[in-house]
């Protein structure tokens, strides 16, 4: 089965865990990227704070990544 992940700032993401998705809080661009890569196999869509998605840059558009949304700014 799939799954969803989000990765952003600890009060954008927690609400989304009650939805059933796995969250990542971060505060740096560093935690971000760290975040990423290490995200499990079985996870399709990542959502993605506007400061999340541009500390991971370019790699989210690889072949293998996983779809990504960007929430609103």
């Amino acid at each position: 089965m799939s799954a969803i992940a989000v990765i952003g700032a600890p009060e954008l993401v927690g609400g989304f865990a009650l939805a059933g998705a796995q969250v990542y809080p971060v505060e740096s661009d560093e935690e971000a990227r760290t975040a990423w890569q290490q995200l499990p196999v079985a996870v399709a869509v990542v959502v993605l704070s506007g400061p999340a998605a541009r500390a991971i840059g370019d790699a989210r558009f690889a072949r293998a990544a996983p779809l990504t949304v960007r929430l609103p700014a």
